[in-house]
């Protein structure tokens, strides 16, 4: 396919039709949406201050004015919960940005690289990727402290190979395409066919592949912020209401469980969109093919 003008049975809109397709793309889709909605407009959709101490109602079970009930401070779940969604879906779509952008210019970069030099971009990838991620955050933030800014850096990090070896195959494949060799022999620059033709040409893979990162960085960030090494209080966070909850489970079982159950639908929902993203990208990968 070339960098020509998509119709709408190729691009978005026909892209996310044969997603729903399938009941779990369209399960996936539909979590995916929830989660986006209320991440973005969450001080629109909240009840009440998510950092509102009332000591008085703690543990309050769910009715009318608390919906979720309350925690240990007798701050609204809720409300919590839905500002914990923004953290999540801020920190996932920043990581995967900057890891997009970053590893997608060096992959890029490798591919256009005499044979040495690409072997040691490829090298330092393999180096990062030997380290898990988690454990690699976890050295990182006991020797610069934690902060949502650092959690970013390190989920980008670690992420970024991924995206340059994508990106340095698809480039391979592409380089001696038959119209790329024609725009060589017009005369366009290496940067011209790069950003005509091969960027929009490998973005699909990239998107896939990003879609498919999102809940894994939800599960970083919950993790390190459930240890106490990511997002600071009183901010919230699904991963800090998870550690809130923990620590009075035997007063009140409800704060961990709506936080758990929250992390859980919506790593699963991401999880789901991307298999179903990835599948009606590539209809060859779909069972049945």
């Amino acid at each position: 396919m070339t960098s020509a003008t998509l119709t709408q049975e190729d691009g978005v809109i026909g892209l996310l039709a044969r997603v729903s397709r399938s009941v779990t793309g369209l399960v996936g889709m539909i979590i995916v949406a929830l989660v986006i909605l209320t991440a973005a407009f969450a001080p629109f959709l909240s009840p009440h201050d998510p950092d509102a101490i009332d000591v008085l109602n703690r543990f309050a079970g769910p009715s009318l004015k608390h919906w979720l009930g309350t925690d240990h401070l007798g701050r609204d779940l809720a409300s919590r919960l839905m500002h914990g969604s923004t953290v999540a879906m801020g920190v996932a779509l920043a990581a995967i940005s900057v890891a997009v952008v970053v590893g997608t210019t060096l992959g890029v970069i490798a591919a256009y690289m005499p044979s040495r030099w690409e072997r040691i971009v490829l090298i330092i990838f393999d180096v990062i990727l030997s380290f898990p991620s988690l454990i690699l955050a976890l050295a990182i933030v006991a020797v610069f402290g934690p902060s949502t800014t650092m959690v970013v850096a390190i989920v980008a990090f670690t992420l970024m190979p991924q995206f340059g070896r994508v990106a340095r195959a698809q480039v391979l494949t592409l380089k001696t395409a038959p119209f790329l060799e024609a725009e060589r022999i017009l005369g366009a620059s290496h940067l011209r066919i790069i950003l005509s033709h091969i960027l929009p040409n490998i973005v699909g893979p990239l998107v896939v592949l990003a879609s498919m990162d999102i809940p894994v960085v939800i599960t970083i960030e919950a993790g390190l912020s459930f240890l106490g090494l990511g997002v600071r209080p009183p901010q919230s966070s699904w991963g800090t209401l998870i550690q809130d909850g923990y620590q009075y489970l035997s007063d009140s079982w409800l704060p961990v469980t709506v936080a758990s159950v929250s992390l859980g639908v919506a790593t699963l929902g991401f999880t789901l969109f991307g298999e179903a993203l990835r599948d009606a990208a590539d209809p060859r990968l779909s069972k049945g093919h």
